[in-house]
């Protein structure tokens, strides 16, 4: 446990728990279906191996531009009005319940029905379907800002509070995005080089993401417990 609370407070480690809450975003239910919408949308619209690879890339940079812009407006925000100095003298009151929240999201103990569905993801998809490798650059931008819970919870209630206490805060978005468009990077890898293995993957995923959202979930509960315990003064 204390390694886990090392990488989200140690300056040294910033940029990979910003890498590995985008891995765990992309393989959250909610965002894993608008990577599916995307890889579908660039494997159907652009054809020849170096554009479908052109067109992952800039839907992951399309991503990284959205996460970085919210990031920078909100940081200047918080640096104008002093918001650093609150988060790192109030950092784990915040941290602990947050991400508590989070994993028991995860672990769908807290149901969010009132969400219901919508194919705002198709209607994007059909919107853009002639526009190419700008249209990939689109959907990026667009799905990094159709937050649901947990793409949000994790952007806001731990990427931006990490970003505010960083002295590298502004490029954390940036690799939060790597991570998060990783499985569209992989799928228009395999697209590219091998179309027909692109059944088998996707089923690997579908089939592990269960299972990694469990121990995700797991992870965030018991760190977020951790946190809140250190609050407490129960443990030091």
């Amino acid at each position: 446990m204390e390694t886990v609370k090392q990488l989200f407070e140690s300056s040294n480690m910033p940029v990979l728990a910003a890498l590995l809450l985008g891995l765990l975003t992309a393989i959250s239910p909610c965002p894993l279906a608008t990577n599916i919408t995307a890889t579908a949308y660039i494997s159907k619209t652009l054809s020849g191996r170096n554009k479908i690879l052109l067109s992952g890339l800039l839907y992951t940079l399309g991503l990284a531009f959205s996460y970085t812009a919210i990031a920078m407006i909100i940081i200047f925000g918080a640096s104008k009005f002093h918001v650093a100095k609150f988060f790192q003298s109030n950092g784990e009151k915040f941290v602990g319940p947050v991400m508590l929240l989070i994993g028991l999201i995860m672990l769908n103990v807290i149901k969010l029905n009132f969400l219901g569905k919508t194919n705002f993801t198709e209607k994007l998809q059909d919107k853009f379907k002639d526009k190419g490798l700008l249209g990939s650059f689109l959907l990026g931008i667009l799905f990094a800002m159709a937050f649901c819970p947990y793409s949000g919870a994790m952007y806001f209630g731990v990427l931006i509070p990490m970003s505010i206490k960083s002295s590298i805060g502004f490029t954390l978005p940036i690799f939060y995005a790597l991570g998060a468009g990783s499985l569209v990077l992989f799928f228009t890898f395999v697209i590219a080089f091998s179309m027909q293995k692109v059944g088998k993957y996707f089923n690997a995923v579908t089939k592990i993401e269960k299972v990694m959202r469990v121990v995700a979930g797991l992870l965030f509960v018991l760190t977020g417990l951790y946190y809140i315990l250190i609050y407490l003064k129960i443990i030091e």
